[in-house]
């Protein structure tokens, strides 16, 4: 059995559908570093069925999925197929008689796996079981990679026995075993459950007799429920059935009362009517009777009013004369002492002509001394004008200088603080230059002084 070559789609570095062929039992391949040799090992142990990602130097199984580079876009699967040579019969079984064996894995972004045996579905468990015992899995000596022969010297008896048993062709039959043994321990256990179910159930069908007893003597009460209800029902039909007989003589009696009633409530209502038709017509009358004593109580209400209100106007004018008498007698006498106030005055008038020709010379006069009085009045307003344009001059000077007043006591005030600073500092510092710029400082004071005296002065 010859593997005859490889097919690779999308897997790793296999972006491309590549086809590896291996014409010959002894092949090589060869090429610089990165350019994936080992990925077409990795890629046998993958389609073998390797479930590990650590072992294909990848995190996950989807990392064996071409990711995309800088030129192309990751793809969305991964497939590998191996054709194997089987014309030497080294397979037995179902598939001796084929000449080709090929295996295909193929593997999608959601982690989900597909096995192919002669392009027909299968489980990761039949594609080992084809190759137990030929030397080929994922993890076999056949497959031989970096570090693989130091793993094989510095192995432990128990690994080394399983290489041994693979070479010698019993690794399937104890695998055989391995899944008989499994299959006893589940048989086993399904016995156990079995048992438990079995004790499960007749507990139940123990609580199902106890419920089936009480269902039957359910059944015996409600059948003697039913012929005690069935009894009581007769004794209670019989029962009413002899009320019904003396109700129905009773209802018999009432009934004829009930006609009697009716008679009398007939005569009755034609009473009322005769009466109602009686009491239409007084009312009628009534209405219109009470209709008049209304109309006739409005003239009273109104004749009323109007003799009222004649009333209170006749005594509003007898007011009103009463004043208007008063008013002209007044006014009588007011005329008669006007008339006399007028005598008096005419007399004074005739008395006061001469005195009156008298002012009016002098009002001549006066008015002639009032010209003249303003005449002045104007003059001296105009020097009053130019007096003042003259003054403003000297104001002006006046602020000016009292500015500098303030300045110089200003400077003044600052001097003496200046000098005070310079006593406090001599007192600590006895210094030649300090003592002179004292006294020149003074100096100054004195200076200042004398100056803010004239300019106070002036």
């Amino acid at each position: 059995m010859r593997l005859k070559c490889i097919k690779l789609a999308g897997f790793k570095s296999f972006v491309d559908p590549t086809t590896v062929n291996f014409p010959s039992n002894l092949c090589a391949v060869v090429g610089p570093n990165g350019c994936g040799k080992s990925n077409i090992i990795d890629a046998v142990r993958w389609v073998m069925g390797e479930s590990s990602a650590k072992n294909l130097r990848g995190e996950s199984m989807t990392d064996v999925i071409f990711n995309g580079s800088n030129g192309r876009k990751p793809v969305g699967q991964a497939s590998i197929e191996l054709v194997f040579d089987n014309t030497d019969k080294t397979l037995k079984g179902e598939y001796a008689a084929y000449n080709e064996i090929s295996i295909k894995r193929k593997v999608t972004r959601d982690s989900q796996n597909i096995y192919y045996l002669n392009g027909t579905k299968c489980r990761r468990r039949d594609i080992t079981d084809i190759f137990l015992g030929t030397g080929l899995g994922p993890r076999s000596y056949a497959i031989i990679e970096q570090g693989m022969i130091s793993k094989l010297i510095e192995a432990r008896p128990e690994d080394l026995r399983v290489f041994i048993e693979e070479a010698a062709g019993i690794s399937k039959y104890k695998e055989r075993r391995r899944d008989t043994e499994n299959r006893m321990r589940r048989t086993h256990e399904n016995l156990e459950r079995l048992t438990d179910i079995r004790d499960e159930l007749e507990r139940q069908l123990a609580r199902l007799e106890r419920q089936a007893q009480a269902a039957e003597k359910y059944s015996e009460y409600k059948k003697e429920e039913r012929e005690l209800k069935a009894f009581l029902q007769t004794r209670r039909y019989m029962h009413l059935r002899d009320k019904s007989h003396n109700k129905h003589s009773i209802i018999t009696d009432l009934e004829l009362k009930v006609e009697a009633g009716v008679t009398r409530q007939v005569n009755i209502d034609t009473t009322i009517e005769t009466q109602r038709l009686r009491f239409t017509e007084v009312g009628d009358k009534y209405n219109q009777i009470q209709e008049r004593f209304y109309a006739i109580g409005a003239d009273i209400a109104r004749i009323e009013q109007t003799i009222a209100h004649s009333q209170d106007r006749e005594r509003q004018l007898r007011i009103d004369l009463e004043q208007t008498e008063k008013d002209c007698r007044e006014a009588t006498e007011h005329h008669q002492q006007d008339a006399d106030k007028a005598e008096g005055w005419q007399a004074e008038l005739l008395m006061m002509e001469p005195e009156l020709e008298i002012l009016e010379e002098e009002a001549e006069l006066s008015s002639e001394k009032l010209i003249q009085a303003e005449e002045a009045m104007q003059a001296w307003q105009q020097e009053w004008d130019t007096f003042n344009q003259k003054a403003q001059a000297p104001r002006q000077q006046a602020e000016v200088q009292q500015s500098r007043i303030q300045h110089l006591e200003t400077v003044q005030q600052r001097l003496y603080s200046r000098i005070e600073k310079l006593d406090a500092e001599k007192k600590e510092l006895v210094l030649g230059d300090v003592e002179d710029e004292i006294t020149e400082l003074r100096e100054r004071v004195a200076m200042q002084q004398e100056e803010l005296e004239q300019y106070r002065l002036q």
